[in-house]
């Protein structure tokens, strides 16, 4: 008996190491505020043949991170499809200024930081490649929610060479202005001194930045969100269109909000959006 637990707490630890490699601090050895809080935890996948990678965003609204439903269970996922991933653990607001308000004396974490950590992210696992076994050509980031937004405004907003390959936006924020904005994310990301600012709002409503090189991009969302106005997604389309942009919009009429890759959450028609997305994966031109 001790030796058949003993067997199986092995394979248990096994199982893990092989599951998520480890956890690299971002910043290390740089001076960044609060730059400690910024981490990547590798998911490398065994059969991962055509090299592509994710970079994953959880959602939380800029304030916290779902760093379990939209960001591991989403890294093992991919991983279990022969797909590298990395959980980014980028800087947010924090609980304290959800709940106290402080960044109206104190400037705490709010943009440019989380941009500034995707951004590091990208340029870290590119760097690495070789050890990750990765194509740096074929790197690509994922975000839900909030994490939707960032993983836009990675794309649009760096230059070439630290672009994504493309990027999944899973019920994303978008814009930054009424009637369609997501108010807590507007006040997490720019903080309570600045989200009254029309300038910011619209320096970071992502319709308005879509750039003539950006890459494909796959959206989806619900039309019965109570989180995240379901127009944002459709901004983010339009703006996509206009600018000819390769990407995939699904609707669908069910789901709500924060299912990730969950096969409880959301409902039996949103939960395709996994299979959907891995297809699209294959029919991108990377």
């Amino acid at each position: 008996m001790l030796k058949k637990s003993l067997i199986f707490s092995l394979l248990v630890i096994l199982a893990e190491t092989i599951s998520a490699q480890e956890t690299v601090a971002l910043w290390q050895g740089q001076k960044v505020r609060h730059g400690e809080q910024v981490t990547l935890t590798p998911f490398l996948a065994d059969n991962n043949e055509n090299g592509i990678s994710i970079i994953v965003c959880p959602g939380g609204s800029y304030f916290w991170l779902d760093d379990v439903n939209e960001g591991e269970e989403v890294a093992e996922w991919l991983q279990n499809q022969g797909i590298s991933a990395f959980v980014l653990r980028y800087r947010a607001a924090g609980f304290g200024a959800f709940f106290w308000h402080h960044r109206r004396i104190f400037r705490g974490k709010q943009h440019p930081d989380m941009l500034e950590d995707a951004q590091q992210a990208i340029q870290y696992v590119k760097e690495h490649s070789e050890e990750y076994k990765i194509d740096p050509n074929r790197l690509g980031i994922i975000g839900f929610s909030a994490g939707g937004h960032l993983a836009m405004m990675t794309a649009c907003f760096s230059d070439k060479e630290d672009q994504p390959a493309f990027v999944g936006a899973i019920y994303p924020v978008v814009t930054m202005n009424a009637p369609y904005v997501h108010e807590r994310s507007r006040r997490a990301l720019l903080s309570e001194r600045k989200q009254n600012n029309q300038t910011m709002r619209d320096s970071l409503s992502m319709e308005k930045h879509i750039p003539d090189n950006c890459p494909p991009v796959f959206v989806i969302n619900c039309v019965d969100d109570e989180t995240v106005d379901y127009h944002n997604s459709m901004l983010l389309d339009s703006a996509l269109t206009a600018k000819k942009i390769e990407h995939k919009y699904i609707q669908y009429q069910t789901g709500d909000h924060g299912f990730g890759v969950s096969e409880v959450f959301g409902t039996e028609e949103s939960r395709q959006w996994k299979h959907e997305f891995l297809k699209w994966l294959k029919e991108i031109k990377l």
